[in-house]
Formats: C-alpha cells, sequence, structure tokens
C-alpha cells in the first residue's frame, strides 16, 4: 500500500512546545512535523529528554502547543476547542503511560480502574453490559477475573502494564500513544506485552505512536520510525530503511548502541557517539528536513544532502 492509498489519521505541522519558568523558557519541542497513517505503528525514538513524551502529551491535549497544530481525522485538536470535542478526543486516543505503579490510583480495585473511562463516558447499557466490557477485556490482556478485586500494589511491574493497556483497550480507541510501555519491564515480560499490543492492533485496526528510547525494540513492531534529538526530529524513515540505511549521524549513534548478543563482538564494538559541533557545519547554511526518496527523510543542509544521496543511490 502507497502512501498515497493510505489515510492519513494524525497530522503534527510545525509544532513547537515550550515550558516557562518565571522569566525563563526552555523550547521542548521545535518545529516538529509528521503524520501517522490509519493502523500503522509510528514509533517515536531518540534519547531521554529529546521531546518525545511531550510530544505524546501534546496529542493528548495535557501539554499545550506553542505553535503550529495537531489535527486528527481532519479536525484541529490542538489549542482552544470546545468541550464536546475535548470530550471525543479522549475517548478516541488513550494513552498507556511508561511506569505502570505511578499511572494506576493505589486506592482503587483493578475493576475500578478498568472502568473509570467507561463510567465517565457512560460507554455501557447497563451494570451486566459493563462488567462483560471490564471481563472480555480482562481475560484478552491475560489477567484473570479474580484480580478484578484487587489493588495495583499487590501486582508485578508485568500484571499492572496489562491493566494499563487494559484500562486504553476498554474505552475502544483508534488510536493509542504507547510512552515507552515496556522500559520499566523484566525482558522476559516485554515480548509478551508488546505481543498483546500487536494482538489488540490486528483484532481493531488500531493505530498506535510508541515511544521509545531503545531502536532494537521497535524494529520488530514499527511501520516507520521518526528519530527526534533536543527536540528536532532527525530522521524518518519506514523501519527497514532506516535500518539498511541509516544516514543522520545520531541515528547511526542510536545504532551503535544496540546490544550485540555475541559476547566477544559485544566487547569489541565501537560505540559511535553523536557530537554536532563536530560532525555539521551549519554556518553557511542552516538544515531543514529534506526528502531523499521513498519517504525516506533526514535534517540537513543541501551538502550533506547531496552526500546522502550520493551514499544511498549512487551504488545503484
Amino acid at each position: 500500500m502507497s502512501n498515497e492509498e493510505k489515510k492519513v489519521l494524525l497530522s503534527i505541522r510545525n509544532l513547537d512546545v515550550v515550558f516557562k519558568n518565571g522569566k525563563q523558557s526552555f523550547k521542548a519541542v521545535e518545529n516538529v512535523s509528521f503524520d501517522i497513517y490509519k493502523g500503522e505503528t509510528l514509533s517515536l525514538v531518540g534519547e531521554s529528554g529529546s521531546g518525545k513524551t511531550t510530544i505524546g502529551r501534546a496529542i493528548i491535549r495535557i501539554n499545550p502547543c506553542s505553535a503550529g497544530e495537531i489535527i486528527y481525522d481532519g479536525k484541529r485538536i490542538s489549542g482552544k476547542i470546545s468541550k464536546a470535542e475535548d470530550r471525543e478526543v479522549v475517548r478516541k486516543i488513550q494513552m498507556i503511560f511508561q511506569d505502570p505503579a505511578a499511572s494506576l490510583n493505589e486506592r482503587a480495585t483493578i475493576e475500578y480502574i478498568i472502568s473509570e473511562g467507561l463510567y465517565n463516558f457512560h460507554l455501557y447499557k447497563d451494570e451486566k453490559d459493563r462488567m462483560e466490557k471490564v471481563m472480555n477485556v480482562i481475560e484478552s490482556v491475560g489477567l484473570l477475573p479474580e484480580h478484578l478485586t484487587r489493588y495495583p500494589h499487590e501486582f508485578s511491574g508485568g500484571q499492572r502494564q496489562r491493566v494499563g493497556i487494559a484500562r486504553s483497550i476498554v474505552m475502544d480507541p483508534e488510536f493509542i500513544i504507547a510512552d515507552e510501555p515496556i522500559s520499566a519491564l523484566d525482558v522476559s515480560i516485554r515480548a509478551q506485552v508488546l505481543n498483546l499490543l500487536k494482538k489488540f492492533q490486528n483484532e481493531r485496526g488500531l493505530t498506535y505512536l510508541f515511544i521509545a528510547h531503545d531502536l532494537s525494540i521497535v524494529r520488530f513492531i514499527s511501520d516507520r520510525i521518526v528519530v527526534i534529538y533536543k527536540g528536532r526530529i532527525m530522521e524518518i524513515a519506514e523501519t527497514e530503511e532506516l535500518f539498511a540505511h541509516p544516514m543522520h549521524p545520531y541515528t547511526k549513534s542510536l545504532m551503535s548502541a544496540i546490544p550485540i548478543p555475541d559476547p566477544i563482538l559485544e566487547k569489541n564494538k565501537k560505540l559511535f557517539v553523536y557530537e554536532p559541533d563536530k560532525i555539521h557545519d551549519y554556518s553557511k547554511e542552516g538544515p531543514e528536513l529534506r526528502d531523499l526518496g521513498n519517504g525516506h527523510m533526514v535534517f540537513c543542509n543541501t551538502e550533506e544532502f547531496e552526500r546522502y544521496k550520493e551514499k544511498r543511490f549512487g551504488q545503484a
């Protein structure tokens, strides 16, 4: 399916997010633009503090946009919108948070936590219907009916994350922002949670924005990857294209940090550290996002662009 045939579900246009503290201000996200197609998993990858979560929170209207706009299904959802539109955003777009312990109410039972969205939006006909929805979703995330009367502290991290997923899925959303949903989990549990997210995508036609700092995790679940550094997009490409032909030095530095399963190779490998001041010369011309072809975008100036193009297609 070509990009022209795909339907754009979410569009971020020239987004800035600025945090102010008294007279000081900090631009966490600068001039970010990308589209997410219906039914795809787009991963947003970058190190801690690069602005990934800030973008996710801007989509669900926790962080206000300082400039630019966010369009969902053809309607602008950033800035001032009506209360009805705001509710619609909350219902259609759900977020799975990074820390399953902090994002669940310790004083509420699992049943109440999962039902909260149903109560708030009255998404059930009667008590029987509500309970049916809760039971179905509990079963689908691999938990048991007896877990419903328990409290979050009685569960392991993996089980709590399943509760977080159930809480999102029960709302029957179209779009889910998964903010590092597996980074707090044991390696053995990670694959289970990823498989669970994939299962729901296949069954319900969900669209995901998957936020992570580790490229190796997103490789197996992403259709496309957006690489972000200090609030700016460095590279966008389809997953296999990015892994086969990483162009931007920052992407290469993230790739060099992926562990190799062979201990001897791992010990001898060279880590590539991204030092923008030493690598780029933007004194004559500044960088911008440019299209290398096949939807592969790289943040560079004209000289770098010609070099990348030669490297990518020169051998052809």
